[in-house]
């Protein structure tokens, strides 16, 4: 099936489970894979056919400056869903990376994949 991807999508949200992480906006890093709904795009060439990447950035950006999460899987899930419910993919993958919240580890994150049949 074919899929776009976005790797190292920065966006900013309010995140994390103790309250000292909670007090202003934290940067969370996203890699996607988003199927498409069907191959026309390959054919006809117009964007009208596709998943526009562009606006798929910022309606997530817009989404999590708007949201606030306790959990990386929670944040995951939000944006799996906005993905298969506004965009209408057929099914996606998310991986969400916070990175330097904890002292001489690279990257701590979480990545799930989500189907139409999970909405």
């Amino acid at each position: 099936m074919d899929h776009i991807f976005l790797r190292e999508v920065r966006a900013n949200t309010l995140i994390g489970w103790y309250d000292w992480e909670r007090t202003a906006l934290q940067p969370v890093v996203l890699d996607l894979q988003i199927g498409l709904p069907s191959r026309t795009a390959s054919a006809s060439d117009d964007l009208i056919d596709t998943i526009d990447y562009d606006k798929v950035v910022q309606r997530l950006r817009a989404s999590l400056l708007e949201q606030q999460f306790l959990l990386l899987e929670a944040l995951a899930e939000h944006i799996a869903r906005l993905l298969l419910t506004e965009f209408k993919a057929p099914w996606v993958s998310v991986a969400v990376t916070k990175p330097g919240i904890l002292q001489d580890v690279g990257q701590v994150g979480v990545h799930i994949e989500r189907s139409q049949s999970a909405v």
